[in-house]
C-alpha cells in the first residue's frame, strides 16, 4: 500500500524507506496466525476494545465482534523486529500538513499516469498485502445500479460478478479522461453481457455526484484508494456525495488507505504524510483516519470495517443513515 503511494520518478532515499516500510508489514502478517493481520468488526461502537489502535485482544462473540487476534508471542516478535528496523528507516519529514492535489491538479496529474498506472496500483506487493483479496471480496458483493467513484484504469472491473444477483448496470466514474480512456478500453476487451448498460462520466466526486445522478440513485456505491488523493476535507464531502446517491437499501463499498493500527508505523506514515503526498505520491494522504470520517459524516452509517496490513488499508462497508 505505501508503494502504491510512490511513483517513479519519487527520489531514491525516499522510495526506498516507503519500500523497507512495505517489507516490514509483509513480515508482521507472516507472524499473525490471519493473513496481513485481518480482523472483522461487526459494529465499531459495540465492541469493548480499541481495535483502531491493532489491540489483539480476544473479544467474546457476545459483543458482536470477531477478531482474529495476532498470536501474542508472535506479535511480540515482530514488534520488536518492527522497533528496531523502523528507528533505522530514512524519514523524509516536513512541518506541513499533508496536502491533496485540487480537482484541477488531479485530473491533469492522472492524465499524466493513466498509461502506466496499473504498475504503480498493481503488482506483487499489492498481491502480498491483500489488496487483490480484498477487492476481490468486497466487490463481489456490489449488485443492481452500481456506482463506481475513481475507476481509474478499471482495475475494479474483474471483481464484479456481472448479471442476474450481481451488477445489472455500471457507471464509472473519474476526474481524469485519461484514467476513463484506459477504463473503457479495459471494457472493451472483457465479455460482458452487452444487455448490461456501461457509462463513462467525468465527475467531480467531491461535489457533482448528486448534481449529477441526483438522489437515492444507486444500488452499490464503490470506491478504492480514491479518497486518500482527495485529502481530509474532500474525502468528508466525498462521503456526503456517496450518502446522498445510495439508495436507503444499498450498500457502500469500501477499501481504503488509512493511518496504521500499529503504533510505531502510524507514527511513521504521521512524519512522513506530507513527504509522500508530494514528492510523487500522486497526492496520496496515506494517514486518513477514514472510519472517523464515515462515523462523523451526515448520511452514512459504518456496519463492518476489515483492517489488512496492520490497517494500512482498510475495507468498509456502510450503508444510509
Amino acid at each position: 500500500v505505501i508503494s502504491n503511494c510512490i511513483s517513479s520518478t519519487m527520489t531514491t532515499s525516499l522510495s526506498t524507506a516507503f519500500s523497507v516500510a512495505a517489507f516490514i508489514i509483509v513480515t508482521l502478517s507472516v507472524f499473525c496466525e490471519k493473513p496481513a493481520h485481518a480482523f472483522l468488526v461487526k459494529s465499531p461502537r459495540a465492541c469493548n476494545y480499541n481495535y483502531r489502535h491493532g489491540t489483539c485482544t480476544r473479544v467474546s462473540n457476545d459483543d458482536g465482534c470477531i477478531n482474529n487476534a495476532c498470536n501474542p508471542t508472535r506479535r511480540n516478535f515482530a514488534a520488536a523486529c518492527l522497533s528496531g528496523i523502523i528507528t533505522v528507516l530514512p524519514i523524509v519529514t516536513t512541518n506541513e500538513a499533508a496536502s491533496a492535489l485540487t480537482p484541477d491538479q488531479a485530473s491533469q496529474s492522472y492524465d499524466t499516469y493513466a498509461e502506466t498506472y496499473d504498475k504503480l496500483d498493481g503488482g506483487s506487493i499489492a498481491t502480498s498485502l491483500g489488496i487483490d483479496e480484498a477487492r476481490s471480496k468486497l466487490l463481489g458483493m456490489a449488485k443492481g445500479n452500481v456506482l463506481e467513484i475513481g475507476v481509474g484504469t478499471g482495475l475494479n472491473l474483474a471483481s464484479y460478478r456481472f448479471g442476474e444477483g450481481g451488477v445489472t448496470s455500471l457507471t464509472l466514474v473519474d476526474i481524469s479522461d485519461g484514467m476513463l480512456s484506459q477504463a473503457e478500453a479495459r471494457i472493451q476487451k472483457m465479455n460482458i453481457d452487452n444487455s448490461i448498460p456501461i457509462q463513462f462520466v467525468k465527475a467531480d466526486a467531491t461535489s457533482e455526484l448528486v448534481n449529477i445522478f441526483g438522489e437515492n440513485k444507486f444500488d452499490s456505491v464503490v470506491d478504492t484508494f480514491s479518497l486518500c488523493v482527495m485529502g481530509n476535507e474532500g474525502a468528508k464531502k466525498c462521503i456526503e456525495e456517496m450518502a446522498g446517491v445510495i439508495k436507503p437499501s444499498g450498500k457502500i463499498l469500501l477499501v481504503e488507505n488509512t493511518r496504521s493500527s500499529n503504533p510505531l508505523l502510524g507514527s511513521y506514515q504521521d512524519m512522513t504524510a506530507s513527504s509522500a503526498a508530494n514528492l510523487g505520491g500522486k497526492g496520496c494522504v496515506y494517514n486518513q483516519n477514514v472510519g472517523e470520517m464515515i462515523d462523523k459524516s451526515k448520511g452514512m452509517r459504518l456496519e463492518t470495517e476489515e483492517s489488512f496490513a496492520a490497517g494500512l488499508f482498510r475495507s468498509f462497508v456502510c450503508t444510509k443513515s
